[in-house]
Formats: structure tokens, sequence, C-alpha cells
């Protein structure tokens, strides 16, 4: 614990408390509804005035742990240890706390086009690994990236998993899913930015590729990489200078690093 924690007042927790409804299972529960776990994911999202929550469930030290106080009348259901692991995915690690809600909102893309162009933009073609897209969540508000973009189709859903590998970015940076990759793509070419997509087989380095305005990078699935139609989407291939010992990084990985070269150009 970090010194004068403590002292510090604690923030009202300003998620809205919605109807309790029924659903069992891991990840995302039933009637739509989303289950998240961990103190950092729950916290974030009761912190979220955006977000819908149901129920919930939580062991008194979980309680304890949360940086704020509930409102008097959120519903919270005490329990053991025990009964919350019945609640979330197999050795999901839940500190104490489950929560289910409503799924965000969605973002339209044009919408964040009109934000800050200062911001980088990441696209994801086909990134489906849920940890994988958590742990860009949680780079892209390192780095503050102004939203990730996947297809619709190819990217896991808003989940318990995304959310715990997220550490709290998810109720912070916006995911938009759009139907088309291409046309989406240029529908960010016509925003103003310049569109790099990583390749390891590419000739040019990433900071060599890097120009001074707006930049959006795009990143595909580990293994196969970004499919032909969304490169020819770029306007341009770069690579990271990794050594020639290592084939490639994890995506998330490499989505961490080209977003600090693009805060340190």
């Amino acid at each position: 614990m970090s010194a004068g924690k403590e002292d510090r007042p604690k923030r009202a927790l300003r998620g809205r408390a919605g109807r309790m409804k029924g659903g069992r299972g891991s990840g995302r529960a039933s009637t739509g509804q989303v289950r998240l776990w961990g103190r950092h994911a729950v916290e974030a999202a009761l912190k979220n005035p955006d977000r819908n929550h149901h129920k919930l469930w939580a062991t008194r030290e979980g309680i304890d742990s949360l940086d704020g106080e509930l409102p008097a009348n959120f519903p919270v259901e005490y329990a053991q240890a025990a009964d919350l692991a019945r609640l979330v995915a197999r050795d999901a690690p839940h500190q104490g706390l489950v929560l289910e809600c409503a799924p965000l909102d969605d973002i339209f893309l044009g919408d964040i086009l009109e934000g800050d162009p200062t911001r980088p933009l990441l696209i994801l073609d086909q990134v489906t690994d849920p940890h994988n897209v958590g742990a860009i969540l949680r780079s892209a508000a390192a780095f503050n990236a102004c939203a990730i973009v996947t297809q619709d189709r190819h990217a896991p859903p808003e989940s318990g998993v995304v959310a715990k590998s997220a550490s709290g970015a998810l109720e912070v940076v916006p995911w938009i899913r759009v139907v088309n990759l291409a046309r989406a793509l240029e529908e960010i070419a016509e925003a103003g930015y310049w569109r790099i997509g990583l390749a390891g087989e590419a000739k040019s380095s990433l900071a060599e590729a890097l120009p001074a305005g707006p930049v959006a990078l795009v990143l595909g699935a580990e293994g196969e990489g970004m499919r032909q139609n969304i490169a020819g989407h770029c306007d341009a291939l770069a690579r990271l200078p990794i050594s020639e010992a290592m084939e490639s990084l994890n995506v998330s990985n490499a989505a961490a690093i080209a977003l600090y070269a693009v805060a340190t150009r």
C-alpha cells in the first residue's frame, strides 16, 4: 500500500445501478449482461457514469479494497470467495468482487475522428484473443490513444476476461466495432490520419515511417498478421526493430512499443 492512501478521502463510486436481472455463467452473463471481476476492472466500472449496473457480489474484504463509497441503495450481495468463484470463469482472479452490468453503449467512428488528432488511433485486424485485446486497451490508455477499432465479427465480445486484462482501461478507452474494417480505414484516411500497418517483412522501420501528423496504427492477428486487403488500405508498412533471434512479438507487446514510439517521436 502506498504511503498516505488511508488518509485520502474516498470518492463516490458514481456508476448507475439498475434493476437486477437473472443470468449465470462466466464472462458474459445471460440476458445480454456482462460480468466483470477483479478490483481494478470492477472499481473502474463502478466509477464510470456511462455504466448501468445490476448487482455486485462481494466479500467484505473486496468492498473494503474499493477506492470509493457505494451508494446507499446499491444492490450488493455479500458472499464467500468460493461462492464468487462459481460466478466467473474457472480460476479467474476475482479478488472478492464480481459485478454484473450492462454492456457499454456503441461508439461511432465518426465521433472519434472529430476529436483530438494528436492522439493515435489503433486498428486491430482479427485480433481475437480477449487477453490481447485487454492488454492493448491498457496500453492505449497509458499512451493516450483516442480509441481502438475492431471488426465486429472477428473480435472478442466485451467480457470479464477483456476487462481484467485491461485493468480498468475498458471503461476509459473507446472501443469502436465496425462491420467493414477496410471501409473504416478509408474513413480514417479521409479524416487526415496516416495509416501505418505493422508488418515484420516491411523495409522501413516504424521510426522512419512515422509522420508528424495524425497516426493510425494497424495491427494484425498474431501469426497470420494483417490480411492483404487491410495492408492494401495502409499508407505505409513498417516493422519494429527487433532482433533476428525472434521472429515476432505478441500483438499486445507490439502495440505497446508502437504507441510508445508515437508518443516519443
